[in-house]
């Protein structure tokens, strides 16, 4: 029976086909007729610790009809929270086993992966193809270890780190959310350091800091159409991920 609020993770069953997925995305490659989508379509990811304003800054790009958000496939059952149960194309594209299978089997995702043994997500190529049909620069904002798994399959990839202007500010916004579990705070906080490591191993990563909104909305966009922004502080925006890092660094041993 379901009930309103929250949802309990453990009570979803393992995948029944769990082994056959292991095995196609073990071997995964994309099709050669969805490698042509990949190809010929402008694909961005937003990537930034939580608060860092990815969500409002795809929201305010979405409004100028330029963009299409892109929406994952899952194999998971809709949930409800807060009382309203989820929508297909929304939150997810909910997806058989069967389906999401035949799908991989058949090369057409950029990238999935199986979660906790009890689903598969993924992006499938179905919805860079609507992208490019309309004419639109595909846009989502994903975790890292999503970034590398897109760009190891389509290397032109326009993936832009958001960041705080400040470990203050960001600390202020994130403590400014709501009530956050102490549990909660420590797995944000160790993303983040991920996060904000990332320009120092990978030299693919475009900076944005998210300082003004409508500024920071504004680079983003004009990254997002392959053009160079008119003041590059690429160097020193690097050197404030590196600082973010080392301050978050520190917070994280007190936690």
């Amino acid at each position: 029976m379901e009930t309103l609020g929250s949802p309990v993770i453990s009570s979803i069953p393992q995948l029944q086909r769990l082994a056959e997925f292991e095995a196609a995305l073990n071997t995964y490659k994309v099709s050669p007729q969805a490698q042509l989508i990949l190809d010929e379509t402008t694909l961005v990811l937003l990537i930034g610790p939580t608060s860092s304003g990815r969500n409002t800054i795809i929201e305010r790009l979405m409004r100028t009809g330029e963009y299409h958000y892109i929406v994952s496939d899952t194999t998971r059952p809709k949930r409800i929270n807060n009382g309203v149960r989820e929508k297909n194309g929304v939150e997810y594209w909910f997806r058989s086993e069967d389906e999401m299978l035949a799908d991989i089997q058949a090369g057409k995702f950029l990238e999935a992966e199986i979660i906790h043994r009890q689903q598969v997500s993924g992006t499938s190529i179905r919805e860079l193809e609507y992208a490019h049909d309309k004419g639109r620069i595909a846009i989502t904002d994903v975790d890292i270890g999503g970034v590398y798994n897109m760009v190891k399959t389509k290397p032109d990839t326009i993936v832009i780190l958001i960041l705080p202007p400040s470990f203050e500010s960001w600390q202020k916004r994130l403590k400014g959310r709501g009530y956050m579990s102490s549990g909660e705070y420590h797995r944000r906080t160790e993303t983040a350091l991920k996060i904000f490591s990332a320009p120092q191993d990978h030299d693919f990563f475009k900076i944005v800091v998210n300082d003004k909104l409508e500024e920071a909305v504004r680079q983003v966009d004009t990254l997002a159409h392959g053009q160079k922004l008119e003041d590059d502080k690429y160097e020193a925006n690097k050197q404030l991920a590196h600082d973010l890092y080392m301050a978050t660094a520190e917070l994280y041993e007190t936690l």
